[in-house]
């Protein structure tokens, strides 16, 4: 405290004149229409300007959260579109008058694997989701792989980019069915094989499910056709696709559930209930 005292008593002149000059400041704003305009104005660009700092950085933390609630809504959006496929008059959907297929659960990769042969994925949903094995998982750019075993929490996928995979794709624009498998080699790209010779394959043709599983819907984006070639015999094609997923950079998922699983299931084992 005695510091203080010494300081304002060997500085009291300077002191004084700030303080003299402040009034003046202050009695000369107040009085003049013009200096008070361009004070209101400095003041309110610095202030606007601490403002809109302080919301960028309130922004930046909030992207996780806002991630998020877009994936929400991504997932309702593409519910609705699997779905929309069901009712005979498309140009009306209405999620709750009529009985969905398709159910979808929002998802995070907390570990991704595109290294091996035999990759698997691992997202933060499992049993108390009510995620089962077979159930189909995508992304809003295309498909990613299919649930294998889960926990409580937890489930993996068995990716796409796994040799042992072998999902039913169709040429977008002729329908003509193959099979989607990997060859170990690129993350980037897969091939769709067994596609029949009288099929018009050209480059930069789009691939998509075919529906013909009960596990993804018909016609999610898988990629693009970047060359393609008869097998040895020349009775099919081999097409290589580029994929639309970047499969080295995936972080939220859907999972979709068909609704239709079991009793699709036990016709197909004999056991129309």
């Amino acid at each position: 405290m005695q510091q203080i005292i010494n300081f304002i008593l060997r500085n009291k002149t300077f002191l004084l004149f700030l303080l003299l000059f402040a009034l003046s400041l202050v009695f000369t704003i107040q009085s003049h229409s013009y200096h008070k305009s361009k004070f209101i104005n400095s003041a309110n660009f610095l202030t606007g300007g601490v403002y809109n700092s302080m919301n960028n950085i309130s922004v930046y933390f909030s992207l996780k959260s806002q991630n998020q609630i877009l994936a929400e809504e991504n997932n309702h959006l593409k519910s609705l579109l699997f779905n929309a496929e069901n009712k005979k008059d498309s140009t009306y959907i209405d999620s709750v008058s009529y009985g969905k297929k398709y159910k979808l659960t929002t998802g995070s990769i907390i570990k991704n694997s595109y290294t091996a042969t035999d990759n698997v994925l691992l997202v933060n949903k499992g049993r108390k989701d009510s995620i089962k094995p077979d159930f189909g998982v995508i992304t809003s750019k295309g498909i990613v792989g299919i649930i294998g075993e889960m926990s409580n929490n937890y489930a993996t996928v068995i990716s796409i980019l796994n040799t042992t995979s072998s999902i039913s794709a169709r040429l977008k624009t002729t329908n003509h069915i193959g099979s989607l498998v990997w060859d170990g080699k690129s993350p980037n790209k897969m091939q769709l094989i067994d596609v029949e010779k009288a099929a018009p394959v050209t480059e930069g043709d789009t691939i998509v499910t075919s529906g013909r599983s009960s596990i993804f819907p018909k016609g999610v984006p898988i990629g693009t056709v970047i060359r393609f070639k008869l097998d040895e015999a020349e009775n099919y094609y081999e097409i290589d696709l580029l994929l639309f997923n970047d499969m080295t950079n995936i972080e939220y998922v859907h999972i979709i559930e068909n609704m239709d699983i079991e009793e699709i299931t036990n016709l197909l084992n004999g056991i129309n209930e």
